[in-house]
This record gives structure tokens, C-alpha cells and sequence, in this order.
């Protein structure tokens, strides 16, 4: 969030408001990472025969990590353009 949308807020008003985004933001981000571990742990790892990985489950899991972040950075982008593209909408054609 851009801390200029918080003009004519109280000081306090703003920190607060900065504070509760950081929180959501930390747990978005921890949700993902969560969730990126499940998936490609539930989809590689086979068998625990061992401590360590074998040598496919550890490609797989160096691939399903890859796409996933892949995604997660392609989709960031899109959700910028399109945000970028409403906010242009809503203050008008640009002078």
C-alpha cells in the first residue's frame, strides 16, 4: 500500500494503519510459503526410507518450488498491471 493514500490521517492513525498491513503481509507471506511446502513435500517426497531426499524427490521438489514461485511472481505482476490499470481508470485518461 502506498503511504501516501493515508494523507490526512493522525500520525497514529497512519502507524497503526502501516502496522496492521505489515501483519497481513507477513501472514499472506507465510501462508504461501506454508502452502508451497505441502504441495510439493505431498506431491515428491515418496518414501522415508532415509533422512535425506533421494535424488528425484529432490529434483521434484527443486522444480515444484521453481513453478511455484514462478507463478506466484507472474500472477504478483499481473495483479499490479491490472491495479495500475483501475487506478488509471478511476482518476481518468492521463493529461
Amino acid at each position: 500500500m502506498d503511504p501516501a493514500m493515508l494523507d490526512g490521517f493522525p500520525e497514529e492513525d497512519k502507524a497503526k494503519m502501516m502496522g496492521m498491513i505489515e501483519a497481513m503481509q507477513t501472514r499472506d507471506s507465510l501462508k504461501m510459503y506454508n502452502n508451497l511446502v505441502e504441495r510439493c513435500f505431498s506431491t515428491c517426497v515418496q518414501s522415508f526410507r532415509r533422512k535425506t531426499l533421494e535424488k528425484d524427490e529432490e529434483r521434484c521438489v527443486s522444480k515444484c518450488c521453481e513453478k511455484f514461485l514462478k507463478h506466484s511472481a507472474r500472477t504478483s505482476v499481473r495483479f499490479a498491471e491490472l491495479n495500475a490499470q483501475s487506478m488509471q481508470q478511476m482518476g481518468g485518461p492521463p493529461q
